[in-house]
């Protein structure tokens, strides 16, 4: 009998805009915002900070610094891997916006540009 191998367990939560606003409001966490320089610029969540995926996968360390932190891209594929990232340096406290900014403008929540 061949052993099972154990479900995959991603190490971060994935979150609806609902929660995601609730936990930015309430300043439980902060947004970081991994995409692109010119669709940050297009949009974003107010007091999101800017870090390109890019910049997370070359310098993980330098530019994962913080925890209790909400990572957005468009719509959340990006963020999840950034998500993975911060998890693999010891973050704890780590969520990706599910649908990303596509569905945090479908719900009519505030962006700034």
């Amino acid at each position: 009998m061949a052993a099972q191998q154990p479900e995959y367990v991603e190490p971060f939560r994935r979150i609806q805009p609902e929660e995601a606003k609730a936990l930015i409001d309430s300043g439980q966490a902060t947004v970081v915002d991994v995409r692109e320089p010119w669709e940050y610029a297009k949009d974003h969540i107010a007091q999101a900070q800017l870090v390109p995926l890019n910049k997370i996968i070359t310098a993980p360390a330098q530019n994962v610094t913080a925890d209790n932190v909400i990572f957005v891209c468009e719509v959340g594929q990006r963020s999840g891997v950034a998500a993975e990232v911060a998890a693999a340096l010891g973050k704890d406290h780590l969520y990706n916006l599910e649908g990303g900014m596509a569905a945090w403008r479908l719900r009519g929540y505030p962006v700034e540009s």
